[in-house]
């Protein structure tokens, strides 16, 4: 058979022709002659305009799809028009074929469609269903799905059109077709319905196709992989698993997670514990026993990572599940190392690197045998898990320096380790001293400042500082070093489009810190405050480290998103126009820090609640009084990250010079605390509209004594 002396194009735009007794084009005459040329030897389909090939548009070989962070290449499609004789219908499916780019081959009867199919697996088969007394279309199509290959073939049915439209499309499902067509031989009709096949059933069958790559790395992951639905139903798990837990796929497939045996090992809240931080979309990680089919029990470093889905709901949960090799000596240090990874329940963040700084613990032992065993079973915990942090790399080296050391180094660097483990790295340690305790705890109340956190959100004077950096936040960093998909995230900071929530989620909750670096480089505040990138960096970590994360608005999310509004304002010409360097410094610093130690409740809540803060500041603007002051006591606390201590330059020379220069930056130094702390105090809401109502009659002013003086347009 034949489309208008049965044209085909090649993949290279070459037509085909056939003669009027083939049943198939898989092996044409073939001949240079383009559409246009066909047009003198065939019959095209009335009022269709056939371009040449010299001003026709085709699609290229192939087009990119993305499927999540697969990027795959879709090579030309192939289309299988099955009809028993040359028709209208036929012909309108052919050129439009020609007309989105597509490679058409034709047939006439059931076998030789079937061996076509077998060579060449099109992509879509058409299959003419008119005409039940040329071939049995159905009877084909079964015979089409019996074959594997047919698993991601699209086939439509031709059908006639009928006078009643309630015929159920079903028996057409049930044969195995995906589609109906009813019968119109209109040009474009046919060019659009494989349009949309083409980004509709097809796109989605090649999807499907790809995702037997993603089984074939699972088949071959050596981690076991389980996959739950959300309801905690088994529908997948790997070879891996199998072979670890000791259970084939059939017996679990559509069991509920909770009818597998569970080890007794594990404390009692811990799959609470896990539970309650995954339904809420958080990812869990951290030591677990698991049961295997003969009894065993076996400890796993497990990562469940919940899978959103349609509506933005959980629907999957991956748990990928790593044994961990260790001696199991004894049952208190792996009840330490399950304990040490359900730290930080509230905010679920069961880290491997965290572990692998706390299971060092074992080192500790001064013993000479004990020691060398503890530090091996150490070693091994640490390197079984998948540590990036700087500090559990410094922790690495250490414990594989101990190996080949002798014993008084070795116990010079069990010492070494207890030190790291601690989150006090930066804050003086002093000496116990046998004294009166009334003036030791005189001398504290004298010495200390900050201020501790309760529960319920009160506060008291604390006798220690409870504001240190923790120990996952001391990394080096700088702007040349961020790392890519941060930097990405921030490449349009400056556009009011910015999205501060893609940051969060890159930098896992620490956006202010690489925000307020590159912010405050565009705006050349360490230049301004004479201070290094190194000072201001571990300035920024200290004040996040000092907004809540448990706080579910005012944390450091918001104080960058803050940042970046302010500093989308200060970077529009006019107000540029308006601001001096200084106003500009103070407003990025206040806008850092004006919410820092907030602690999640009102001003009305605190003074009602009588809580120390509402009496240090006597009910009045009580937190955003502690927001400022907290700052600068943060700031000025440690030369390490006070960013205002080179504001007072020393000059070593005449002493009337030395006053002048103390006399200027003293001056400078006051200003810029005092437009800080007056920005701060301004973010309290009763004094919204009053802020408001100065700022207007500070336009509106110069803008109407400008009128008066004849200038009637400010740019």
């Amino acid at each position: 058979m034949g489309c208008a002396s049965s044209i085909h194009i090649s993949e290279s735009r070459v037509v085909y022709h056939s003669g009027k007794e083939s049943e198939d084009s898989n092996s044409p005459n073939q001949t240079n002659t383009t559409a246009t040329q066909s047009q003198q030897q065939g019959n095209p389909v009335p009022g269709l305009f056939i371009k040449s090939s010299s001003t026709s548009t085709y699609k290229t070989a192939f087009t990119e799809v993305q499927f999540g962070p697969m990027k795959l290449h879709v090579d030309q499609l192939q289309v299988l028009l099955v009809f028993a004789k040359e028709d209208s219908q036929s012909n309108g499916f052919c050129w439009a074929c020609e007309k989105a780019g597509f490679r058409c081959n034709t047939a006439k009867t059931p076998e030789s469609a079937l061996e076509s199919f077998l060579e060449k697996h099109h992509d879509i088969i058409i299959i003419d269903h008119r005409h039940s007394r040329n071939f049995d279309a159905e009877a084909l199509c079964r015979s089409i799905r019996a074959a594997t290959s047919s698993e991601n073939t699209v086939i439509v049915a031709v059908v006639r059109r009928q006078d009643r439209e309630d015929a159920s499309v079903m028996p057409l499902v049930n044969a195995g077709f995906n589609r109906r067509y009813i019968e119109n031989t209109n040009i474009m009709t046919c060019y659009n319905e494989l349009l949309q096949l083409e980004h509709g059933e097809v796109r989605a069958q090649f999807k499907l196709r790809a995702c037997n790559t993603i089984f074939t790395a699972l088949e071959q992951s050596q981690e076991a992989i389980e996959i739950t639905s959300e309801d905690h139903v088994i529908q997948y798990v790997n070879p891996a698993y199998e072979s670890i837990m000791g259970y084939q796929q059939g017996e679990l497939l559509g069991k509920d997670i909770t009818e597998v045996p569970k080890s007794e090992n594990n404390k009692a809240d811990l799959l609470d514990t896990i539970n309650s931080c995954i339904k809420i979309g958080k990812e869990w990680q951290g030591i677990y026993y698991a049961k295997k089919k003969n009894g065993d029990s076996i400890q796993q470093n497990v990562k469940i990572t919940p899978v959103i889905g349609q509506g933005g709901k959980i629907r999957h949960y991956v748990s990928i599940k790593r044994p961990l090799h260790d001696n199991n000596k004894a049952d208190k240090s792996s009840e330490r190392v399950q304990a040490e990874s359900q730290t930080d329940i509230q905010s679920c963040k069961h880290k491997d690197r965290r572990k692998g700084s706390l299971d060092v613990k074992s080192t500790t032992s001064r013993g000479s045998d004990g020691s060398s065993q503890r530090r091996h079973s150490s070693m091994a915990r640490i390197h079984s898990m998948t540590i990036e942090a700087p500090i559990t790399k410094v922790i690495n080296i250490i414990n594989a320096a101990q190996e080949s050391s002798p014993m008084p180094v070795a116990e010079a660097l069990d010492r070494v380790l207890e030190i790291l483990r601690t989150t006090e790295l930066y804050s003086p340690q002093f000496g116990a001293k046998d004294e009166d305790p009334h003036t030791s705890n005189l001398v504290g109340g004298l010495m200390t400042d900050g201020l501790r956190r309760l529960s319920g959100n009160e506060y008291l004077l604390a006798t220690k500082h409870p504001h240190h950096i923790p120990s996952h936040l001391i990394t080096p960093l700088s702007l040349n070093d961020i790392p890519p998909r941060v930097a990405q995230t921030m490449e349009n900071e400056d556009s009011w489009d910015f999205d501060i929530c893609k940051l969060e989620g890159a930098t896992i909750k620490r956006p202010l810190v690489y925000l307020g670096l590159k912010v405050f480089s565009r705006f050349g505040v360490c230049e301004f405050l004479n201070c290094s990138e190194v000072t201001l960096r571990s300035w920024l970590q200290v004040i996040e480290a000092n907004y809540h994360q448990t706080n579910s608005y005012h944390n450091s999310t918001h104080s960058a998103d803050v940042l970046h509004a302010t500093a989308y304002f200060l970077g529009k010409e006019r107000v540029k126009q308006s601001l001096d360097q200084i106003d500009e410094v103070a407003a990025l610093i206040a806008a850092t820090v004006h919410d820092v130690d907030h602690p999640g409740r009102t001003n009305s809540f605190l003074c009602n609640a009588g809580s120390e803060l509402a009496i240090l500041y006597n009910d009045t603007a009580v937190l955003e009084s502690h927001h400022a002051a907290l700052a600068f006591q943060l700031t000025t606390r440690d030369e390490k990250c006070n960013i205002f201590k080179n504001m007072e330059r020393q000059v070593n020379s005449d002493v009337i010079l030395f006053f002048i220069y103390i006399y200027i930056y003293r001056n400078e130094y006051r200003t810029l605390r005092q437009a800080i702390i007056d920005m701060v105090l301004a973010t309290e809401m009763t004094k919204h509209f009053e802020h408001v109502n100065k700022f207007v009659n500070s336009i509106n002013k110069p803008l109407a004594a400008l009128e008066e003086n004849g200038v009637s347009k400010v740019k």
